[in-house]
């Protein structure tokens, strides 16, 4: 778990807090206030359990700790983005307890949770009843679409988003979302698990594997910590590696196609999803916002997001598919997009 805290602003303590949170199939945002400067919590979305070897007492770790100390065991309860069943859910009822209660989240507070876009009635509900039963929220609480909260921090310093018409896209670990908007209303919401931020890393353990003629195999851990640290648009460089070898020594290799080539197919597989399922269906159906929103900038957010240059080459390679001019925005940080959206319209809720 990881907590900063940043203050371009100063922020009044009194009435109850406006909280952000994003639980995400791989990490869970926090955003809200704390000592008049504004926190981030960031933690993978993972638990871990073991016995005391004294008493004998069941005892629980969560985020990189347990993800770090139990790699073998540590569950990660929302890898499909919500919760599947109700084993999943206590899983994820459990991790979210620890989690508010280890960063002294103020329970006198108004939460907005943002929510993933799926056809998922179990999921859905499993989530909702996580949310109900926490200790947060105690002035309200409500939910939001991720892809609209994540937009907001892309279209300026408030919630001027809501007021707009425009097509967002979520680029997340378990599914790609888009959805258009027009005033906060969603229009066609789209969500496939075809094309994820999961599906690079799969891609890059095969790549490596092939580039590496079979003598490396990595985890996908470290595939994703390869596409985190060395995936970039604009000036990726080879990078080398040591892996410990059986019997003992060790083996250094250089990777210079598996990242970008995973990373190339998934921005060619998301621009297609976009350009040839999610808008000709938005188009049929509300054809005016549709020319609205295309006029407008396209808000692009979630982790994948954060790979230097795939906005900018987003945008290329839609223009380039639509045969028209199409404009992408960003936020600064798209992983922390939807919970700091979330915590604006928390603020707002809250009267601040």
């Amino acid at each position: 778990m990881a907590a900063e805290s940043n203050s371009p602003d100063s922020f009044e303590s009194n009435g109850p807090a406006p909280v952000g949170v994003k639980l995400g199939s791989t990490r869970t945002v926090l955003r809200y206030p704390d000592d008049g400067d504004l926190r981030t919590v960031r933690s993978l979305t993972c638990l871990a359990t073991y016995d005391d070897a004294i008493t004998g007492d069941e005892k629980v770790l969560f985020g990189e700790q347990a993800a770090a100390e139990y790699p073998d065991s540590v569950e990660y309860m929302l890898r499909s983005g919500l919760p599947e069943d109700d084993d999943r859910a206590a899983l994820a009822d459990r991790f979210f307890g620890e989690l508010i209660r280890a960063n002294a989240v103020p329970e006198e507070s108004v939460v907005v949770y943002a929510i993933p876009t799926m056809e998922n009635d179990a999921g859905l509900r499993n989530l909702t009843d996580v949310i109900e039963s926490s200790a947060i929220g105690g002035a309200d609480m409500r939910s939001y679409p991720e892809s609209l909260c994540g937009a907001i921090p892309a279209f300026g310093d408030g919630v001027e988003a809501i007021d707009e018409v425009f097509v967002s896209i979520n680029m997340g670990s378990t599914n790609l979302e888009a959805c258009a908007y027009r005033r906060g209303d969603q229009l066609v919401p789209f969500s496939t698990g075809s094309v994820t931020g999961n599906d690079v890393d799969r891609r890059i353990v095969a790549n490596v594997e092939e580039e590496t003629q079979g003598r490396v195999h990595v985890d996908l851990t470290t595939a994703r910590e390869y596409k985190e640290r060395h995936g970039d648009f604009e000036s990726f460089e080879p990078f080398s590696d040591v892996i410990q070898q059986p019997g003992g020594g060790a083996h250094e290799f250089t990777i210079a196609e598996s990242v970008m080539d995973a990373l190339d197919w998934y921005l060619d597989a998301a621009v297609d999803e976009v350009a040839n399922e999610f808008l000709p269906e938005l188009a049929n159906d509300y054809m005016k916002p549709y020319q609205l929103a295309l006029d407008n900038s396209v808000a692009l957010t979630g982790g994948m997001a954060c790979i230097p240059g795939l906005p900018e080459e987003f945008e290329r390679r839609l223009s380039a598919e639509l045969d028209r001019d199409v404009s992408v925005v960003a936020p600064d940080e798209p992983d922390l997009a939807a919970a700091e959206g979330a915590r604006r319209i928390a603020e707002r809720l809250a009267g601040r």
